[in-house]
């Protein structure tokens, strides 16, 4: 026998009260908690942050779906009220809003049973601002005059062309035209074996939120 559903995008009664359940502990031990939610970078539909942290069940459907797996779940430390969440997870994967596998409508977005992912009204990849591509330059080959350039191409073959290249063939971010894919960041190498640069803690080129990136700027690195 088939198991009721509820009318909220075929989900099962049990699995809609574990969501519920969860939510309400993470919440509960958020109101316990002094660590802020900090804003990340959210699947597309996930912009309003606000929004999503209040109608996310916590049902990781989104990240289950991802054709790319470029979602995984936040972490507490990432902040405690939206642990479970799904953020990007472009080291393993970038967006391209499933035009290869669901024309062009992100599956993350169709499959969320609570609208928590909602995407504007004639939203496009190109509309829709995922975040920004920053470049840490002292963890960076190509500032170190290696000459990888495996971020600009990524751009290019993702069909933003949003990486410039400097008179010294070094890759430079036209934020203007960065939607935040992560195409950029899921090729990086600079942290595989033989390039890692002491004190690094990330690749060389990471996507934030454009708040984010308003911080990394404005101190420099």
């Amino acid at each position: 026998m088939t198991e009721p559903t509820t009318p909220i995008a075929g989900m099962s009664r049990r699995a809609f009260a574990l969501g519920c359940t969860g939510a309400a502990a993470l919440l509960a031990l958020g109101g316990l908690s002094a660590l802020p939610a900090e804003a990340q970078v959210r699947p597309p539909g996930g912009q309003d942050e606000d929004h999503l942290l209040s109608a996310c069940i916590r049902c990781e459907r989104c990240i289950e779906v991802c054709p790319k797996n470029a979602l995984r779940p936040a972490h507490p430390e990432e902040g405690i009220f939206g642990v479970r969440t799904p953020m990007a997870n472009f080291n393993v994967g970038w967006c391209d809003f499933c035009v290869e596998h669901n024309d062009g409508v992100p599956l993350c977005e169709k499959t969320c049973p609570t609208n928590a992912l909602r995407l504007r009204a004639g939203a496009t990849p190109e509309t829709t601002i995922l975040g920004k591509a920053h470049i840490i330059k002292d963890w960076c080959l190509a500032y170190r005059n290696a000459g990888c350039r495996f971020c600009y191409d990524a751009c290019i073959d993702a069909g933003y062309d949003a990486i410039d290249l400097d008179v010294d063939k070094r890759p430079v971010v036209n934020v203007e035209k960065c939607v935040g894919c992560g195409a950029c960041q899921s090729v990086c190498v600079s942290l595989k074996e033989g390039s890692i640069r002491e004190g690094a803690t990330s690749r060389a080129i990471i996507v934030v939120t454009e708040e984010r990136l308003a911080e990394l700027e404005g101190g420099g690195r």
